[in-house]
């Protein structure tokens, strides 16, 4: 969930990275995607190029993504990316998506929940986003051939993929759900829920606003509707696995445990447990080689490995 501390996040990130690199610009950012001699994509765990580039080309697909002519044997399903709350799929996945195509995956990316600006998305009725995952997902399988896919979501993107598995029929057409920070249960937004729910029932016309401009970002507060109905039912799904990746300094989704998912076929990461000089919080977690690493651990078990601790990750701007 993309609360304002977060979108301030984004925006100090910003104005840090150009103070320091000022050659650099939306396009030479846009230009880094282009392959490299041996073919591989550029993969920069870092945040602010991805937004760089989005300001550059509104709304386009990351590096990587989107190829409908892609087929892979050596990994077969294609995997969908999903974006959180007030980004879009270029920001939130200008890491990731080169480093699956890089390790053989086929790879697709959308924007939902509306895209305002072309860079505002995930903003809309979730389960109304759910709808748009599931008739993205029926594209992905019919366009590849493929009969089962894997998801992989940050914030409102591992809960919307929740959602779609648990009340949608997703859960006959996904073989892996990874999560990046869900909402899974709802967040506190650091105890500020109860002063949220304060504020709309002194001031109803300032709730009826979030509710017309901004439904998803209430949906994911502890105790809403969506929440309730969302826990209503087990957190897994016989026949999919489940893994979910947290950082223990996300500030965003808190308490961060509320992400993990309890049941069958749930395995839960907390990243400082495997390397700890990762102060990754909820922004930064998308571009973390250590939580990145862990997402390919869980796509193909057969070929994971430890992360590197070598290299520290940074907040709002990951590494």
């Amino acid at each position: 969930m993309m609360l304002r501390t977060r979108v301030a996040a984004a925006c100090l990130g910003v104005l840090a990275t150009l103070l320091v690199t000022l050659t650099l610009t939306p396009t030479t950012a846009a230009a880094a995607a282009a392959p490299q001699d041996d073919g591989q994509l550029p993969v920069v765990h870092h945040s602010v190029p991805g937004v760089l580039a989005s300001l550059a080309h509104p709304g386009a697909a990351p590096p990587g993504a989107n190829d409908w002519s892609c087929r892979s044997a050596s990994h077969p399903r294609p995997v969908i990316l999903l974006h959180g709350t007030h980004v879009n799929m270029l920001i939130n996945w200008n890491t990731l998506s080169p480093l699956l195509k890089n390790h053989g995956y086929c790879v697709f990316a959308l924007n939902y929940g509306g895209l305002r600006l072309g860079q505002v998305g995930g903003t809309g009725d979730i389960p109304t986003s759910a709808g748009q995952l599931a008739a993205f997902v029926d594209q992905v399988r019919e366009r590849t051939g493929a009969a089962k896919v894997d998801l992989v979501g940050h914030s409102q993107g591992g809960t919307l993929a929740q959602y779609y598995v648990k009340f949608l029929g997703g859960a006959d057409k996904v073989h892996d759900l990874v999560g990046l920070a869900p909402t899974s249960h709802g967040s506190t937004a650091l105890g500020l829920d109860r002063w949220i729910s304060a504020l709309f029932q002194v001031f109803p016309v300032v709730e009826d606003i979030a509710d017309a401009t901004d439904p998803a970002a209430r949906q994911q507060l502890r105790g809403s509707d969506f929440v309730n109905k969302l826990n209503s039912v087990p957190d897994t799904v016989p026949g999919v696995r489940y893994t979910t990746i947290a950082t223990r300094y996300d500030q965003v989704v808190t308490p961060y445990t509320s992400q993990f998912l309890d049941g069958p076929g749930a395995r839960n990461i907390t990243v400082q447990e495997r390397c700890a000089n990762d102060f990754a919080d909820h922004l930064a977690l998308a571009f973390d080689h250590v939580a990145l690493r862990e997402v390919l651990n869980a796509l193909d078990p057969a070929t994971a490995r430890a992360p590197d601790c070598s290299t520290p990750v940074l907040p709002v701007f990951g590494g």
